[in-house]
């Protein structure tokens, strides 16, 4: 069977063969399948399917004109797709490992803690992912596996104090309702450390831009932790374990992990060479004029979006020409930690020809988004300089 008529493999599939152990039987046909992932298909809610099971969707980049992502345009992402509703139907809270004293919570008693609500970036690790050169496997995201939204619930620190954190603690655990199809593929356990589940900006969120959070995106209860990457973020979350050490398992152990220096496109790197993902880097996205676009002469306008992780967007910088010149953007709209910024540029006297249009952003610690993208073997955090072709008319 030639590559391009090859049937899709799903990330589930894939997994369910590593965890079985069957990793040398995948065909080159599988394995190219994996990588190029499931095309761009538009979903019935304009979103684009990147995997159809479980549902990976991504926003369309021309959506990101707005401070927040409405609910029903945000992207989608989970490993197993949401747990049956009757896995939900007497949802409890549980809070133990090396705590005082161990908690079962209702959504009620969560409710009865102080509420707050962090607007705040959730983005998928792999978003870019498509960008890479050589190519990697897993879901093929182009940019929009990012969103902004205004996240309502409860301090996690809240919880935890209420249970009491044992002198042993240096880490989370998380761990959702969501279960794979098969027992040989492993459960989607994270953890993060103690230092950031306390702070105060980290949350148990019941509610997405005040509506009750949505299935797909969590209900009843996922942790959103702001400034790191969405693999931290736990959907439907149902146990939280303090304990001395990292989660086990594959998905701490193995994936969602970055060589600490970097590496030659294509490289095998060793396991003791890998840290855990985490803060989110600076990026960049132009959003209006889309690639390909024929455009009239005279003033255009140019927008788009930035943010980073644990620092504030300072300057985006837009480039017409190549990234030969580059002159600063104008930072627009609300502002507040981790959340994004809108920007625009007003591209005047527009000549016609074809033009490369870039934008580069650069936050408060000094980052500035690279004109290229250092390979890693999993393909995490693209944040390469954004760019679009587009053709000025008239």
């Amino acid at each position: 069977m030639s590559q391009s008529h090859a049937p899709a493999l799903s990330r589930r599939r894939f997994l369910v063969r590593v965890a079985g152990g069957a990793m040398l039987a995948l065909t080159g046909a599988d394995l190219w399948s994996l990588i190029r992932g499931a095309g761009a298909e538009p979903a019935k809610d304009g979103l684009m399917t990147r995997v159809t099971r479980p549902q990976l969707l991504e926003t369309p980049v021309e959506d990101f004109t707005s401070w927040i992502t409405p609910n029903e345009r945000f992207f989608v992402r989970s490993h197993f797709g949401p747990p049956p509703a009757d896995a939900l139907h007497n949802w409890r809270l549980h809070v133990e490992g090396d705590v005082a004293r161990s908690l079962t919570l209702s959504l009620a008693d969560l409710q009865a803690l102080e509420e707050v609500t962090v607007p705040a970036v959730v983005q998928c690790s792999g978003n870019g992912r498509a960008f890479f050169t050589p190519k990697v496997p897993g879901a093929q995201w182009e940019k929009g596996a990012v969103g902004n939204a205004r996240w309502t619930g409860v301090r996690l620190a809240d919880v935890l104090k209420r249970a009491g954190v044992g002198p042993r603690a240096r880490h989370l655990q998380l761990l959702g309702a969501d279960r794979p199809v098969l027992p040989t593929v492993p459960l989607f356990t994270r953890s993060i450390p103690l230092e950031k589940a306390m702070h105060p900006a980290t949350l148990l969120a019941y509610r997405m831009n005040g509506d009750p959070l949505p299935l797909l995106h969590g209900a009843p209860l996922r942790v959103i932790v702001p400034g790191w990457a969405g693999d931290a973020c736990v959907k439907w979350l149902t146990h939280l374990t303090l304990r001395e050490h990292e989660a086990d398992g594959f998905y701490m152990q193995t994936a969602y992990r970055m060589p600490i220096k970097p590496v030659m496109p294509g490289a095998v790197v060793k396991p003791s060479d890998m840290v855990p993902v985490e803060d989110m880097v600076v990026q960049s996205l132009i959003a209006r004029p889309t690639d390909g676009a024929a455009l009239g002469g005279g003033v255009i306008l140019v927008e788009g979006v930035a943010w980073t992780g644990e620092a504030e967007i300072v300057r985006v910088d837009v480039s017409v020409d190549g990234g030969k010149m580059w002159s600063e953007a104008e930072l627009i709209g609300d502002q507040a930690p981790y959340a994004w910024r809108l920007w625009r540029y007003r591209w005047r006297e527009a000549r016609p020809g074809a033009y490369t249009v870039m934008s580069r952003a650069a936050d408060s610690r000094g980052h500035v988004q690279p004109m290229a993208m250092t390979w890693n073997p999993s393909g995490y955090l693209w944040n390469a300089v954004d760019h679009v072709n587009v053709r000025v008319t008239g």
